[in-house]
């Protein structure tokens, strides 16, 4: 079909069926033009770009009046407030981020009506009532603004060092807390997690103290800096922050980004520096006797370091393989020998996990690895020649992966499905034995009455893209049904399968969901993703719109029945469709997204982006980021569709002047008749931290506006 013209009277039915709106505030236009390489920008919206201005402030203030004004008079919105609600502060306890140390089990418990999730330990995988509360924000902040960003207990379990931040800005401090009592210790240590660079932290082998990743402080940098320059350091227990030790760093880029580990058994440390969000790596090796060694550069395609369990390293390399080989080398030969490929590159994907996911983790006598299959993940074992191994029994068409250690030997991973909820299994090597722990989510719904397809929409250039389907059993394909679709595409990062139990709400109503794999994430190695990144960030955009298409010539939906939703990077791939394709979608919804792709690089975390979008400075991504800047590309006199940006007032990752401008933009172009929204929170970021209310008032706002550009009627949940 023509994707172009796919309904070739949606935009007369658009301005004859939309209801007519009270007019959004007035928003000045005040030119400002900038020259790149020879072509002349003119900005109408860049004083929005400055959130201390009072008037900035008063204009986003009238824009949430205005948002709310439509929003709040929706039909079926307190029925949709209702199903929600049920769904989100049900009494089912879920479990994240689970660790093994010391004969102590630790894990992230998120419990409603609690507004955040909390840190529990318990003395078995089993544990019924035997869960104890360790460290709670909740009780920390009866507000419900601070949140554990992430934690590291210590080797022998007696102490844990806890990252807090406030109001979803992700700027985190590290606490220490007693395992046995629950008690604060003096060691407190500032600014270890940014959201720009994020943070890490790994225990000293004898856990006497703890390596971590410092930010500036105080007045070491400008204050434009403040965010960058991540670099390591040892902090001693017992001792003042202000006396702890540096370690690396000082050479590291403005944008790194650090991951530490420490071999327990020796003492040594890896850190893997990442170079802003691109994916190139640098890897540097602490000795026994302190002294720090290079080896591998950015740009050579080495993506993940780990310590085996005899006195070596197994390394996840892309050189020469764009879906991974990996390799071994002894530490003693670092810098003098080859390494010894143990895995070839084969059809699946090798995946790296530089935050810690979990990807590879070699023992004794075996690797346990994890692929990824184009969107489904699943984790396989060899031995130490690469020569396979009995895996854990998994689910099928799941997310696999999150690989650690557990007791005696056995290897803990999570895995869950569209349709079943994520849980941390226990495998047993030399039994073959897989068990599930009880650090699992029960879901409050039940999916057994869906099904669950995996298509593929041929994209422009006639590359396969799949699309994950789930339907209600039975569903007719006749072009009727109701359909959000969903999407990412960039950073290299996978989408893969995890049961959302607020889809329960859509399929109840008829609603066909998608997520769609598109290029830019990892789904099929290295070359999907740069075949979406930088100056082919187009094939992102035309990918997301093979699969509407698909899903309207397979009769799943049509376009006067389709709505279509990202964040972050997806919100930018929101916008650009949108402003691309603008008649193959009924509606849009947009989380803190990005799409001034002239401008985000002088915001606090645009920086981190270059590698992955370009800059401005090179003419050749200049020209690409023109071209799909999707600011740039509303042309005033079309009908695009109605859409809703959400924004967090403190996002440290995508600056919300990008959705302020944007609504601007649309709100004098729009023909179409149908609202252009701007929902501001003021108590949250990027999502990570969102309080639960606040958390419940999005997705009410999201479904009710979705369901009534969509003309569905809402049901009372029975």
């Amino acid at each position: 079909m023509n994707l172009h013209a796919a309904v070739s009277s949606f935009t007369l039915t658009i301005a004859m069926t939309l209801p007519s709106f009270a007019a959004p505030p007035a928003t000045p236009k005040r030119p400002v033009t900038d020259t790149y390489h020879g072509t002349q920008v003119v900005d109408e919206y860049r004083w929005l770009e400055d959130w201390e201005d009072e008037e900035v402030r008063e204009w986003s203030e009238a824009q949430n009046a205005y948002a709310r004004s439509i929003l709040d008079a929706l039909p079926g919105t307190e029925q949709l407030r209702e199903q929600v609600t049920a769904i989100m502060t049900a009494k089912t306890a879920r479990y994240g981020g689970v660790a093994y140390a010391g004969g102590d089990w630790f894990a992230m418990k998120n419990q409603p009506p609690l507004q955040q999730s909390f840190l529990v330990v318990a003395d078995s995988p089993t544990h019924e009532d035997d869960v104890r509360v360790l460290v709670d924000p909740n009780e920390i902040d009866e507000s419900g603004a601070t949140s554990i960003e992430w934690y590291r207990p210590s080797h022998d379990g007696k102490l844990v060092a806890v990252c807090m931040a406030i109001g979803g800005n992700e700027v985190g401090d590290v606490r220490v807390y007693e395992t046995a009592t629950g008690k604060q210790l003096a060691d407190e240590v500032p600014r270890v997690n940014t959201g720009t660079a994020g943070g890490d932290l790994s225990w000293a082998a004898d856990d006497s103290g703890f390596y971590y990743t410092r930010h500036p402080r105080n007045d070491e940098r400008p204050e434009e800096d403040m965010n960058f320059y991540q670099q390591v350091y040892f902090h001693q227990l017992g001792t003042p922050t202000e006396d702890d030790r540096y370690e690396l760093g000082k050479d590291f880029p403005r944008i790194a980004e650090t991951r530490i580990e420490v071999d327990k058994a020796t003492g040594r440390l890896i850190v893997t520096v990442q170079n802003g969000d691109g994916g190139e790596f640098a890897h540097y090796l602490r000795d026994t006797d302190g002294n720090w060694k290079q080896f591998s550069e950015f740009g050579d395609r080495t993506l993940q370091a780990e310590f085996g369990k005899h006195d070596d390293i197994y390394i996840l390399s892309r050189a020469d393989a764009p879906r991974g080989k990996l390799l071994h080398i002894a530490v003693s030969e670092l810098g003098t020998d080859e390494p010894e490929v143990i895995l070839p590159e084969g059809k699946d994907t090798l995946v790296d996990s530089f935050w810690g996911g979990g990807s590879l983790l070699p023992g004794e006598d075996r690797i346990f690895v994890e692929y990824q299959l184009g969107g489904p993940s699943e984790i396989r074992v060899f031995d130490l020649e690469g020569k396979p191994l009995e895996a854990p029994a998994q689910p099928p068409i799941a997310s696999a992966g999150g690989l650690r250690w557990g007791p005696d030997g056995s290897v803990l991973f999570s895995a869950g499905s569209y349709t079943t909820a994520n849980a941390t299994y226990q495998y047993y090597p030399s039994s073959g034995v897989t068990a599930v722990t009880d650090f699992r989510y029960e879901l409050p719904v039940s999916f057994d009455d869906v099904e669950v397809t995996r298509e593929f929409a041929t994209s422009k250039d006639g590359t396969k893209v799949p699309v994950n389907l789930l339907y209600p059993r039975g569903t007719k394909l006749d072009g009727t049904n109701p359909c959000l679709i969903t999407g990412y595409g960039g950073y290299g990062v996978s989408l893969t399968p995890h049961a959302n139990s607020l889809n329960r709400i859509l399929l109840d109503h008829g609603f066909v969901v998608g997520v769609a794999n598109i290029r830019g994430g990892g789904e099929y190695g290295e070359e999907w993703h740069l075949q979406g990144n930088l100056t082919n960030k187009q094939n992102v955009f035309n990918d997301f719109a093979a699969v509407l298409g698909h899903v309207i010539d397979r009769g799943y939906t049509s376009s006067e029945h389709l709505a279509i939703e990202g964040g972050s990077n997806g919100g930018l791939l929101m916008g650009a469709v949108m402003t691309q394709y603008s008649d193959l979608m009924k509606c849009v919804v947009a989380h803190v997204g990005i799409y001034d792709m002239l401008r985000v690089e002088l915001s606090p975390n645009g920086a981190f982006n270059i590698t992955e979008f370009g800059t401005v400075e090179n003419p050749e991504q200049f020209e690409a980021l023109l071209a799909y800047s999707p600011l740039h590309n509303v042309k005033d006199g079309v009908a695009y569709p109605p859409v809703l940006f959400l924004t967090g007032a403190n996002d440290p990752r995508v600056d919300p002047m990008q959705s302020r401008k944007m609504t601007a933009r649309l709100q004098a172009a729009n023909t179409s008749g149908g609202p252009t929204l701007l929902r501001t929170s003021s108590n949250s970021g990027h999502g990570a931290g969102t309080p639960l209310d606040e958390r419940i008032e999005q997705e009410v706002d999201v479904l009710a506006f979705v369901f009534d550009q969509l003309g569905v009627k809402v049901n009372d949940g029975q």
